[in-house]
């Protein structure tokens, strides 16, 4: 297996409101797509150790789409999330409140199909749309 992706971004908003928009269906559906041709239909979320999540991620054409889904394997309450994808894959987000907002920085184990590199930017991508999403509801 390779090496894990590390990305990150700073969110000028509150923690309280950073951890709402990630983890509440209602929000993750406006930004969990990496472009403007995809979209995220539905979501569901069960934000606890043992508990479930997925995200319906679908081309906006129809021509492609998947469930993007998993367990979590630990949650603390405005600090870090981790879970275990469905392909036994780990991602590790962490959240860390600095005098700017937010910091999060997502660690995750790349797949093998795809570069390193296109995995990179496609997570860059997801998460560069939750800041512009939180911060557009300041």
């Amino acid at each position: 297996m390779r090496d894990p992706i590390t990305i990150q971004t700073s969110v000028m908003s509150s923690i309280s409101k950073v951890w709402e928009c990630w983890n509440e269906p209602k929000h993750i559906t406006n930004w969990a797509f990496a472009s403007d041709t995809w979209e995220a239909p539905s979501a569901e979320n069960d934000l606890r150790v043992g508990g479930r999540f997925r995200t319906a991620m679908a081309a906006k054409d129809k021509s492609a789409g998947f469930d993007f889904e998993g367990t979590y394997t630990a949650v603390e309450e405005h600090k870090l999330i981790e879970y275990d994808m469905d392909d036994g894959r780990h991602v590790k987000a962490v959240f860390e409140e600095t005098p700017d907002g937010v910091k999060i920085t997502q660690t995750f184990d790349p797949e093998d199909e795809n570069s390193e590199e296109l995995q990179r930017s496609g997570w860059q991508a997801i998460l560069d749309n939750f800041k512009r999403y939180v911060e557009t509801l300041n």
